[in-house]
């Protein structure tokens, strides 16, 4: 299978330099429109769509962002890898403004996005114990330290409704479960990706120290506009360095998530709902007749 690269950028990245031969796609989903037209063209000899998950212009807030009509179309141009580059508050003091995050865990708190491409008419249930793919996240980790940032290499990703930050008690709180950062848009996008059988990493990039930290206070806004700026080039080199150690063809994944689906769908094919069957074609296309 020819590895195909995606990179879905939230605040502080709007755009991929060095994109050669890139244009501008509108993509039908089942699931509604995607966020905006995907940005597809090559780094050296690697295929790499942009989706900006806000959509240009940051349109959608983090509830009203079409995750699955975004996943989908994703899968339906034939990516196989997908890295989610995202701004982040800390709840560490080693984990401060402009380093970087290569999540592994999320413990999800939102409560108004739905969830998976499965339900009624056709139910499955993938395992999300390790939710990021641990062979993309080390070729994350080791692009985004080739640029020089601070890098801390794993991390918990407290995903919370939002719009608004949170207050006090709530950062206190998850600070105390032992999160390390707090974002509002990688769930439910790393299990959407899981149940469509593509490899997922996350980068958070750290902006502030939420609300819980004595020395800084309540989140301003201003400072991550200035942080995320200084952290764009670095962003911007990091998917470049993605991309050019994913030239080549693309193996079976080691850990498995290219093949989640092969034990997860629960519902006999004669109850399977025809409706709900003909939206998952590109989704569950490999394992559903």
């Amino acid at each position: 299978m020819t590895r195909h690269l995606a990179i879905i950028g939230g605040s502080g990245l709007y755009q991929i330099d060095g994109l050669k031969d890139a244009t501008w796609a509108a993509v039908q989903s089942p699931f509604g429109a995607p966020s905006d037209e995907i940005l597809t063209g090559r780094i050296d000899t690697t295929t790499v769509s942009f989706l900006p998950r806000h959509g240009r212009g940051h349109v959608h807030t983090p509830t009203s962002i079409p995750y699955r009509a975004n996943i989908d179309a994703l899968k339906r141009i034939g990516v196989t890898d997908v890295v989610a580059v995202s701004a982040c508050g800390s709840f560490q003091e080693h984990m401060e403004p402009g380093d970087f995050v290569i999540v592994d865990q999320f413990i999800d708190r939102t409560f108004a996005r739905e969830k998976s491409f499965f339900g009624t008419g056709c139910v499955a249930h993938v395992s999300v114990a390790h939710p990021v793919c641990p062979v993309l996240s080390a070729t994350a980790r080791d692009a985004a330290k080739a640029t020089g940032v601070t890098v801390h290499d794993g991390g918990t990703y407290l995903a919370m409704e939002g719009p608004q930050f949170s207050s006090m008690a709530e950062s206190r709180m998850y600070r105390a479960w032992g999160c390390d950062v707090i974002g509002m848009t990688n769930m439910p996008e790393a299990k959407l990706a899981r149940e469509a059988e593509l490899c997922y990493a996350s980068v958070a990039m750290i902006t502030d120290f939420d609300s819980w930290h004595p020395d800084h206070g309540a989140v301003d806004i201003s400072q991550i506009i200035e942080t995320l700026h200084g952290n764009a080039a670095a962003a911007r080199a990091m998917v470049k360095g993605i991309a050019q150690a994913l030239s080549g063809d693309k193996p079976l994944c080691a850990a498995g998530c290219d093949r989640a689906l092969e034990h997860a769908i629960m519902t006999s094919p004669e109850a399977r709902d025809p409706d709900v069957m003909a939206r998952l074609d590109a989704v569950a296309g490999r394992v559903l007749p």
